[in-house]
């Protein structure tokens, strides 16, 4: 068997990994273009049928890698990885991506279009499932974040969670892509083509409908950054000026009405089991004033907590964080429970990095929580999707979100994945207020768990097995 990509088929097989990695590129990464997305796999996935599998496989892992090069200056001039670290980073997707190109191109050779059509999506979302609960990073990278800005879309997160996001964008691709293939009968073609069509029709039906749902109340909420200086020590000089700094921000968005003002996670370092300005804040304005804190007064370790002020309140709740970046933060101790504020509405607490996991949502889903307080401390250039990552566990689990990040974005979100406010802060200081709508909200995600990831996995095997089972002769 020839080697060589034959000469008459070297302009397809360019052209093909070329515009698939414009797809990939425009498509992924820190601020992707969402419909792109749903294109970007189409190009390699048509060329798959056409060449040797090893060529297929080529185009697809290149083009898949060649665009996630997008994410080169996040990684390594942001976050710092190290060159092995961004090679696994951005090869492994390619190479499973790859690996589902190779799938799709040996069934629908093999005239099972539906099957083939289910190959793409069900073996993605299957990797994915295994690598968020294996992964110390949880979802980050998913496919699903790239449909933040389609609203109707993403509201499939409800029933089947995020995996229900990234099987439909690969789905479609993947549907158009078997109907050019000559060699599947066309009763199967159109099988494929008709699923494809009902499902994403279904969807957008349903995310639109779910989008018509009216607030049963709202509550103004002000969230605030001042970037400088980095967690300076409470009692310094640096921390007091930083705390009348913020006691005159809280101050001013009390004024605008907040009921609810929240401020970065680690904001300052201290070993008091309180910040007395904050306090009586509280107290004398009638709000709630959540502060991010380095806290030094545990004996065994450091902690990354979040101190809520409430007015009637003796001391403040308090939430350790629970899942941490590796390296950046092995000085603390992870927290292990979780917390919801006195009164209504049911608001939890959560800090930066547990957006990134399901199980911070699905718990508090499961306390039925309608609001959820987040300080965060973003990487600046990834603003906006770090920030989608936690509206995304809104959406699947039914609660609202308020997140403010340094070096990132402010932002008020809804049960739906609507942005009501957003500011950015990854230069400045900044802040904002909002009124931010509340509902009492059941998902059939927050109960069922990751059963459609299951389905998937299920699907992987039999798809499997339908390819390696020897051809009739």
């Amino acid at each position: 068997m020839a080697s060589r990509l034959d000469r008459s088929a070297l302009p397809a097989w360019l052209a093909a990994t070329a515009l698939a990695a414009l797809g990939w590129w425009f498509g992924s990464g820190v601020h992707p273009l969402w419909c792109l997305t749903w294109l970007a796999p189409l190009p390699v996935l048509w060329l798959a049928p056409r060449v040797r599998a090893r060529w297929a496989a080529l185009a697809a892992f290149a083009a898949y890698a060649l665009g996630g090069l997008n994410q080169w200056t996040y990684l390594h001039g942001y976050i710092g990885l190290p060159m092995a670290t961004i090679v696994y980073a951005i090869g492994m997707p390619a190479f499973v991506f790859a690996l589902c190109v190779l799938l799709f191109r040996r069934l629908s050779l093999r005239g099972h279009a539906l099957a083939a059509t289910l190959a793409l999506p069900a073996v993605w979302v299957a990797v994915e499932y295994i690598n968020s609960l294996t992964s110390p990073h949880g979802t980050f990278g998913s496919l699903g974040y790239t449909q933040m800005d389609a609203l109707p879309v993403i509201q499939v997160a409800a029933i089947a969670g995020i995996w229900g996001i990234g099987f439909l964008v690969l789905l479609l691709p993947a549907a158009i892509a078997v109907q050019t293939v000559a060699t599947a009968p066309p009763r199967s073609r159109m099988s494929a083509a008709a699923m494809t069509v009902l499902l994403v029709a279904a969807a957008i039906g349903y995310g639109s409908w779910r989008l018509q749902a009216p607030a049963a109340t709202t509550l103004r909420i002000g969230l605030v950054s001042l970037e400088k200086p980095i967690r300076p020590a409470l009692h310094d000089a640096d921390g007091q000026a930083l705390e009348a700094r913020y006691v005159d921000a809280i101050g001013r968005l009390a004024d605008r009405g907040a009921k609810v003002v929240l401020i970065p996670e680690t904001s300052f370092a201290t070993g008091d089991g309180s910040v007395p300005a904050f306090a009586r804040l509280a107290r004398q304005r009638d709000l709630i004033v959540d502060a991010g804190i380095d806290f030094k007064g545990d004996p065994r370790a450091e902690r990354n907590l979040a101190m809520a002020f409430q007015p009637g309140a003796a001391s403040p709740a308090t939430y350790s964080k629970h899942h941490l970046i590796p390296g950046f933060e092995r000085q603390y101790m992870p927290g292990d429970s979780y917390t919801l504020l006195d009164g209504t509405p049911r608001t939890g607490l959560a800090i930066c990095k547990d957006m990134d996991f399901h199980d911070i949502g699905q718990a508090y889903a499961a306390r039925h929580a309608q609001l959820l307080l987040v300080p965060a401390w973003d990487f600046s250039i990834d603003g906006w999707l770090h920030s989608r990552m936690a509206i995304m566990r809104g959406v699947e689990s039914g609660f609202a979100i308020a997140r403010a990040a340094r070096s990132g974005r402010l932002t008020l979100s809804d049960d739906r994945g609507r942005v009501l406010a957003e500011a950015s802060s990854e230069k400045h200081d900044a802040e904002l207020v909002g009124d931010l709508p509340l509902r009492d909200t059941h998902t059939l995600y927050s109960r069922w768990g990751d059963w459609f990831a299951w389905l998937d996995l299920a699907a992987l095997i039999v798809l499997l097995g339908l390819a390696l089972r020897p051809t009739q002769h």
